[in-house]
């Protein structure tokens, strides 16, 4: 008992120092920024009220990256498939939305072109010929179930969980896009955190909406031909 005790907290020593250092390195070196052990700040006290938004951070915003905020990032990297360091890059902050911290090439660097495809993909199929709003809505909807413990974890589970959405039953999510049309640059938009719903998991259009069950949905927003609700 006494060893497995010791072994637990000589690991959890190794990570800390090893999490403290990694990161340091990252920052002196001039490559993207990124928050670590020992960071405080406004970027810092953002992330820990992200984490703590979804369950994986129950301590104080206090802007200091220590421990548990080290453990809940951990956690959180685990939770959407990236490398469990504990060291927040660019990449976990445009997964936690926070892409604004970051310049915009970054961004694109950060967020994964397979995300990028696939929710530009899914927007194309559902939204398209929607206000540019609209299909940022569209692509903040699908981020917001990521976030929420009733559906999938991932972009792609929730996009293609059975039944969910219109475009990938009909195939259109399959239709190739333009890189520079408007879809991607609202797939890139939602991803950087811009949410014109203000949160909400559903939408539906109440000309050809047949469940009877989505009206049953509180809508916050109108947007273009689309319900916003939750």
């Amino acid at each position: 008992m006494k060893k497995t005790v010791k072994f637990i907290c000589l690991t959890i020593i190794f990570t800390v120092i090893f999490t403290a250092l990694y990161g340091m390195e990252m920052v002196s070196t001039g490559r993207t920024p990124k928050m670590a052990l020992g960071s405080q700040g406004e970027e810092v006290k953002s992330l820990q009220q992200r984490l703590k938004n979804w369950g994986y951070y129950a301590g104080d915003i206090n802007g200091n990256y220590g421990l548990e905020t080290l453990l809940a990032v951990k956690n959180f990297q685990t939770s959407w498939g990236m490398e469990s360091s504990g060291v927040t890059d660019a990449k976990t902050m445009i997964e936690a939305g926070m892409g604004r911290f970051l310049q915009k090439d970054e961004v694109y660097a950060a967020a994964t072109t397979d995300n990028v495809q696939l929710l530009a993909r899914t927007i194309n199929g559902e939204a398209r010929g929607e206000p540019f709003e609209g299909q940022v809505a569209v692509g903040a909807v699908i981020l917001n179930r990521v976030g929420d413990s009733r559906f999938p974890k991932t972009i792609a589970g929730v996009i293609y969980q059975p039944g969910a959405f219109t475009a990938v039953a009909d195939g259109q999510i399959n239709v190739a896009i333009d890189p520079k049309s408007t879809v991607v640059k609202a797939a890139r938009d939602a991803l950087n955190g811009w949410d014109p719903t203000e949160g909400c998991l559903y939408y539906w259009n109440p000309k050809t909406a047949t469940s009877k069950w989505i009206w049953t949905r509180q809508i916050k927003r109108k947007i273009g031909r689309h319900n916003f609700g939750i």
